[in-house]
């Protein structure tokens, strides 16, 4: 049974940096991808990051820069550093995972990922 814990959200004033941890268990076999999603109200929930354990990566365009994901110990551990962080950052993000790469050009869609974590709250004052 894979089970998805992130963590490390808070509240931060513009400009500031936050690093959130997606810890999984039960991820079998490789390849396996990690992305993490942002939910803002009134918004569907939307790729911000991807990596997979062949080390291909994808961000969102508004954070290519500031966010930087890494993933470690086999897809068991994936981290999200935001610097920089903008008002427009704030939402609730979930870390998502799924075995095999993940697809280039739709990996910003929730439903093409299986496994989610609870969300944590990360909220960014002006």
């Amino acid at each position: 049974q894979v089970k998805l814990v992130d963590s490390g959200g808070g509240s931060v004033q513009a400009g500031s940096s936050l690093r959130l941890t997606c810890t999984a268990s039960g991820l079998d076999y490789e390849p396996v991808s990690v992305a993490w999603f942002r939910q803002s109200p009134g918004n569907e929930r939307a790729g911000v990051a991807a990596i997979d354990t062949e080390g291909n990566i994808r961000y969102l365009d508004s954070v290519q820069g500031r966010f930087t994901t890494t993933l470690d110990n086999a897809g068991n551990t994936c981290y999200l550093q935001m610097n920089i962080l903008k008002p427009e950052d704030a939402g609730i993000y979930y870390c998502a995972a799924a075995y095999g790469r993940f697809h280039r050009q739709l990996w910003g869609i929730a439903n093409r990922w299986d496994f989610w974590g609870q969300g944590t709250q990360v909220t960014v004052s002006p």
